[in-house]
């Protein structure tokens, strides 16, 4: 995906050159040759072993045995020439040739001599490698400075899927169309199958709009602004980077581009780094921008939770813009996700209330958010708002007075009789967790964050995770700054409540993405299990971490094992690296020894031979002796990780949602 807005290109530090203007027959008629799994498909030119086996011929005596085959060959020339000449006068064909065809014949003897020592010696010399490694880049980058001009496409019908939708298709024939657009329109296609209504509809809708048919809800067909990395919609793949030319890289990956992709993102990715080293700069806001892009284009939704400050691209890439404690924020969030299940719903907001210290009472939390959030449902229809539940989890006399009559009234008092005596008798002892609950719920129960959850007072629009069968673009801004224990709260109960509604979903067609810029304090361990069972659901999350040390050590070594996809920054701590270099594991590596002994060899001549040697210049005669063998080493180790990663780069292994595997590559993020 090649299209970019050239004006815009000014508003981000990260912006790339602006390119060239987007041409629709070029990019859509790329090739795009299979690869393995972090490979940037578009344009990318296949591992071949045996080219790969001549680069690594070293570039010295490459050069050197080019330039003694020519020196040959040029010597050897004349004395060739002067041989076939001898030979043509042997057979008696000199006398025959009259003066005019003299020369052309010297012409002739020539040129033979020439491609014979050039077949001879250009073998030899490996000049047909030279001229690959060296003079073809030189020609290329001193024949012209000026831009290329867009590359020339094969004659290929771009529209051949859609022409049996009818003659509407060539309205699209004559307008600009951008790749969102044209991946907008196959997908949309697709979807109707065989449903002859649904390709009617299909019709009519790109005969009355052309390029615009079947829009995102937004009418949006490409982000506001510009885009920020390189992606290639058709393959779902936006680039992040190079994969650098390093023994520690597989050959299949060395200077190729680094791209990630809903195949890979579907094992979820966990990013480690200190601050400034560029985790949201490179992946969060990159992989966020490509959710977007493919939401418009209808193949995925996307949540992107991080500070209201976070730089993860402008509120106009997003259809829901959720910042509780911002008054001006159009859409507040639903901290029950709109389960149909209530006890499911209690039991994540107890969770998400919960801190790490505290983690040892979640099972009674959960018991009594459940006694309070079911009869309340049940007895009014909806979920209690936050200052009402606060006040049910106190014991607040007239809200559970209240409560039991309107029970009453719907008829369903006997059903949540038990819930409610036993709440009653937890009432104002001290190891009630309900009064635990109360407390963390004043937390949210704030003036500036009241109106920004369902059920407040002046409540707004609230956002429900269960709407991910929808091609959906989500920013929620946590308070971070203003109150920080509500926004470690809010991350907790967005991430559990995310890893229930994707794996829930009936419609798996659009690929769920969740984007977390700080996830400290997200993780527990019903957040692992519920990431692990994301790869079956055509859905994923990116998790950042400062440190893996400001998670409870129970659950680092869960985390590394529910997602495929490790990353680590530079300037991570040892103890981080120690655990990436233990998921990496080892490999072998060939080690060279070379042994130095005292030579004591030979007879008397020699023996004094080597004495008058180390009289006259202080060294010692050795010999050497070098052993070869196969040990194992460590991918990467924890010191390697922690001190040697370059700024600007990072290390990250892969995995596929069919299992495919790649070890760790050291990739620049930088181009």
């Amino acid at each position: 995906m090649e299209q970019n807005d050239a004006r815009t290109q000014h508003t981000h530090p990260h912006l790339p050159p602006p390119r060239a203007p987007f041409h629709l027959p070029a990019w859509a008629t790329a090739p795009r040759p299979q690869a393995p799994p972090g490979i940037y498909r578009q344009h990318h030119t296949p591992y071949d072993p045996r080219t790969a086996a001549e680069n690594e011929t070293p570039v010295g005596p490459l050069l050197l045995r080019a330039a003694l085959n020519l020196v040959v060959a040029a010597v050897l020339y004349p004395y060739v020439v002067e041989l076939e000449v001898l030979l043509i006068q042997t057979v008696g064909l000199g006398q025959q040739l009259t003066s005019a065809l003299a020369n052309p014949l010297a012409l002739l003897l020539g040129a033979i001599a020439a491609v014979l020592l050039i077949w001879i010696f250009g073998r030899m010399g490996r000049w047909r490698e030279v001229g690959r490694r060296f003079l073809v880049p030189l020609v290329s980058r001193t024949v012209t400075d000026a831009p290329p001009e867009p590359e020339a496409a094969p004659v290929v019908d771009v529209w051949a899927e859609l022409r049996p939708a009818g003659e509407v298709v060539r309205r699209l024939e004559h307008e600009p169309v951008g790749d969102v657009d044209y991946v907008r329109l196959h997908q949309a296609w697709r979807s109707v199958g065989a449903d002859a209504a649904g390709r009617q509809e299909f019709a009519a809708q790109v005969g009355s709009r052309g390029a615009a048919a079947c829009a995102h809800p937004s009418e949006q067909r490409d982000l506001p602004g510009g885009r920020a990395a390189r992606h290639d919609l058709l393959v779902r793949q936006v680039r992040l980077g190079t994969a650098q030319d390093v023994p520690k890289n597989p050959a299949t990956h060395r200077n190729a581009g680094f791209a990630l992709d809903p195949a890979l993102l579907g094992t979820s990715l966990l990013a480690v780094g200190p601050a400034g080293t560029g985790k949201t700069a490179a992946l969060a806001r990159p992989v966020a921008e490509a959710l977007c892009l493919q939401a418009l284009a209808g193949a995925a939704c996307a949540v992107v939770v991080g500070a209201a400050d976070a730089d993860l691209g402008p509120d106009d890439w997003y259809d829901v813009v959720i910042a509780p404690g911002d008054p001006s924020a159009p859409y507040g969030l639903d901290l029950y996700g709109a389960a149909p299940n209530p006890d499911e719903a209690a039991a994540r907001l107890a969770d998400a209330l919960l801190p790490d210290e505290l983690a040892s009472r979640a099972e009674s939390a959960r018991t009594s958010m459940q006694q309070v959030v079911g009869p309340f449902r049940a007895a009014y229809g909806r979920y209690p708002g936050v200052r009402e539940l606060r006040g049910l989890l106190a014991g607040d006399r007239d809200g559970w007075a209240e409560l039991a009559e309107q029970l009453q009234k719907s008829g369903r008092r006997a059903e949540f009789e038990a819930d409610l005596q036993q709440r009653e008798r937890m009432h104002g002892r001290v190891d009630d967790p309900g009064a635990l609950l109360a407390d963390r719920l004043a937390l949210l129960d704030r003036p500036a964050l009241a109106a920004g959850f369902s059920g407040g007072p002046g409540a707004k629009p609230a956002f429900a995770m269960r709407a991910l069968e929808h091609p959906l673009r989500v920013r929620v801004k946590l308070p971070e700054r203003s109150h920080p224990e509500a926004a470690r709260m809010l991350s907790r109960l967005l991430l559990g409540q995310f890893t229930q509604a994707a794996a829930d979903r009936g419609d798996r067609e659009l690929f769920a993405g969740l984007v977390l810029d700080d996830a400290t304090a997200a993780v527990d361990a019903q957040t692992i299990r519920g990431i692990q069972r994301l790869r079956g659901a055509n859905a994923g999350v990116v998790l950042l971490l400062r440190t893996l040390s400001d998670l409870p050590e129970a659950l680092r070594a869960p985390l590394f094992g529910a997602v495929g996809n490790r990353m680590a920054f530079p300037g991570i701590a040892p103890w981080d690296g120690r655990l990436f270099s233990e998921a990496w594991g080892t490999h072998l590596v060939r080690e060279t020894a070379v042994t130095h002994t005292p030579d004591t060899s030979g007879g008397t001549m020699r023996r004094a031979g080597r004495l008058v040697r180390k009289a006259l210049s202080g060294t010692t005669a050795q010999t050497e002796s070098v052993t070869t063998r196969d040990v194992e080493r460590h991918r990467w180790s924890p010191s390697d990780l922690a001190h040697a990663l370059p700024s600007g780069h990072a290390v990250i292994s892969l995995t596929s949602v069919t299992g495919e595997q790649v070890p760790p590559l050291l990739v620049d993020l930088r181009h």
